[in-house]
């Protein structure tokens, strides 16, 4: 991974080259391990313009841990702690590029507040700062295979989450109570934690968007909405499933499942190789608002996962861009009915052209409308 690593920093050492800045500091966290291959928390990496990956600094208040579960950081790279641990990294990358002859420097002005922003002027007054803007984030958007291997294996590990609560008792339990129970299920099973925080939603809170879990009790009758994810070498998926609790399902139920069933359907089925993300939404907000429930609905029908659980693209209604090959995002419409409940279907893929099969699933738990 070492030779990934670097081939990555001499891509954004390009885009700063080409940008006129003479060095570069990363330091949004996801960034910094996309480029590092993992990191203390709150270290920054600065790159350097014809200097040569060899002179790529990493800076960080502590020194790296050496646990396998944070990660193989590339050993090619440079490491500085800093004298005081209670510095400011970025702020001392500054100095250092400056130190090196350094005129410009390349900054993530997205991550930086602007007390920070002002103190990297401070300490290096000569230094322009430009903004990078998110040139490491467009690098991120298309994944190679070992990302994809990560994230496969992230879905495999909250598909087993998912299927071994449903095979337990569920009635008389409480939202909060699955929702810990998951969580703990995704550790054991190998992921480093939770991608995000379980959302379990039963009843009248069944259906909607990152709904917090409470101590409302599972009921015969109710529909339960599950939405979970695991994080796997810092990689995040993200799966969401609706049943129906102890008996058969009612009428009203069966038809708003099939509805949001085929909304997601429509969705998956249009993922390819060139499409615009916002036809991706509109393949799912057609089905549901030709149905009658256009107001209402999620601002998006989905979006990309990876290091992070929420990047681009976004599958929303003004969204710009293409999908290209090996983007992995959501795909995850739903109907919530106040007072009632609703649905949400939530699988995670990766784009792949036809000729490859077209998109791969890579949450696998059924979508059949199970009674459990």
């Amino acid at each position: 991974m070492a030779e990934v690593h670097a081939a990555r920093r001499d891509r954004l050492r390009e885009r700063a080259t080409a940008g006129g800045s003479a060095a570069a500091l990363v330091s949004r966290p996801a960034n910094v391990r996309y480029l590092a291959g993992t990191a203390p928390n709150g270290a920054v990496l600065l790159l350097g313009r014809d200097l040569g990956g060899g002179d790529d600094l990493l800076l960080c208040a502590r020194a790296p841990s050496d646990e396998p579960a944070d990660g193989r950081m590339d050993e090619a790279l440079r490491v500085q702690v800093l004298d005081v641990p209670a510095g400011d990294p970025a702020v001392a990358a500054a100095d250092v590029a400056a130190a090196r002859g350094a005129d410009s420097l390349a900054v993530e002005e997205h991550h930086l507040t602007v007390a920070r922003h002002r103190a990297l002027g401070s300490v290096a007054p000569r230094l322009r700062l430009l903004d990078l803007n998110s040139g490491v984030e467009q690098l991120r958007l298309v994944k190679d295979e070992e990302e994809i291997s990560c994230l496969r294996i992230a879905a495999e590990i909250a598909d087993q989450a998912l299927g071994e609560l449903l095979e337990s008792i569920l009635v008389g339990r409480t939202e909060r109570h699955l929702s810990l129970e998951l969580e703990r299920r995704l550790v054991d099973h190998g992921a480093d934690g939770a991608a995000f925080p379980t959302s379990v939603g039963t009843g009248p809170n069944s259906g909607r968007v990152a709904h917090r879990p409470t101590d409302r009790r599972v009921e015969e009758g109710d529909f339960l909405s599950v939405c979970l994810g695991a994080t796997y070498r810092g990689y995040r998926c993200e799966i969401g499933r609706t049943f129906v609790i102890g008996t058969s399902p009612a009428d009203w139920q069966i038809e708003l499942y099939d509805l949001v069933f085929a909304a997601q359907r429509a969705a998956r089925e249009s993922l390819a190789p060139g499409v615009e993300c916002r036809e991706v939404d509109r393949a799912a907000r057609h089905v549901l608002d030709a149905a009658g429930y256009g107001d209402g609905l999620a601002p998006l029908t989905g979006h990309g996962v990876g290091l992070e659980i929420d990047e681009d693209p976004q599958l929303a209604p003004a969204a710009m861009g293409k999908l290209d090959t090996c983007v992995p995002v959501t795909v995850e419409p739903g109907v919530h009915l106040p007072g009632r409940g609703g649905v949400r279907i939530d699988d995670t893929l990766v784009v792949r052209p036809e000729a490859d099969g077209g998109p791969e699933l890579l949450t696998i738990t059924t979508k059949e409308l199970l009674a459990l």
